[in-house]
């Protein structure tokens, strides 16, 4: 090897150490200490923490608030995951046609995606606040009896599941609008001289084009369901009695409200996890039905 050549190795290494560093100091040194400590109970009154083996994952098996918070966050990810896709590519279609008003129609569908995360969990606490909220009051407006919809059991998660497609669609929205825009209009020509109708060239068509970006869209959804907990400090807290309560915000109430370091890193291996096994499904058996272009 050259001396330019070494240089020119030495140089790219260079280039990369200040990314390394982050990733190793704030990614991989965390994952080993949470790896570390949950085989410990987490001492208290100054005591060190005590070596405990599997006890904290033999516990996270009888822990019922896991088992139901665990539920939950897997109701809200089948909910939030395939709606807000949904919605998000049927708004790029929408905004990617020729239609009136255009530009105000994509600002709209993507303001949600640029308010703060509390300021998102303020409006709707409005929209559902009892007897008051602008949604009691139009069902008042209409005869019907009042709700208390984050009150009640039945009905908190599927308000904390409306709120997060609300936020989500707007943002993926933007990346199938860019993805649209990529595809030659000479192959909606092309289909048309075909006779194809509308809907077999977005089926045969545009919707395999999508995929790549679907696939994009699908791993942040699944990120974002399994990370959710701004909007549940402002409207639920995670209840009533667990009811909305997701998996991140369970972490954080054993970890930094009850102060159980150990058992919150129990519950921090599981997330991760879950993530770790909806990586392999994505991109082991879903990237194969991906044609790139």
């Amino acid at each position: 090897m050259t001396y330019f050549a070494k240089m020119r190795h030495v140089n790219a290494w260079l280039f990369l150490l200040p990314a390394m560093a982050l990733i190793v100091a704030f990614t991989h040194v965390p994952a080993v200490n949470t790896f570390i400590n949950s085989f410990f109970l987490d001492g208290r009154g100054g005591m060190p923490a005590e070596f405990v083996g599997l006890e904290n994952f033999r516990y996270l098996l009888e822990d019922e608030v896991f088992l139901k918070v665990l539920r939950n966050n897997l109701l809200f990810a089948s909910g939030t995951i395939p709606l807000s896709i949904s919605l998000a590519m049927v708004m790029a279609l929408l905004v990617n046609a020729k239609l009136p008003g255009q530009a105000w129609l994509r600002l709209s569908y993507f303001v949600p995606t640029v308010l703060p995360m509390i300021a998102v969990a303020n409006i709707w606490l409005f929209f559902f606040t009892p007897e008051y909220g602008l949604l009691e009051q139009v069902r008042s407006f209409l005869g019907f009896s009042g709700v208390n919809w984050l009150g009640s059991e039945s009905t908190a998660l599927i308000c904390i599941i409306a709120v997060a497609v609300w936020k989500d669609a707007g943002f993926f929205m933007i990346f199938y609008l860019a993805a649209l825009q990529q595809v030659p209009p000479s192959l909606g020509e092309a289909a048309m001289l075909e006779g194809a109708s509308r809907f077999c060239y977005y089926r045969r068509i545009v919707f395999p084009l999508l995929m790549p970006t679907t696939l994009f869209v699908l791993v942040n959804a699944t990120i974002n369901a399994f990370r959710m907990v701004d909007h549940l400090f402002v409207l639920t807290q995670g209840g009533p009695n667990n009811a909305s309560s997701l998996l991140l915000y369970y972490i954080y109430e054993v970890s930094f409200k009850y102060w159980d370091t150990g058992y919150g890193a129990t519950l921090t291996l599981v997330l991760l996890g879950f993530l770790g096994l909806a990586s392999i499904i994505q991109f082991g058996v879903i990237e194969k039905r991906v044609h790139y272009r």
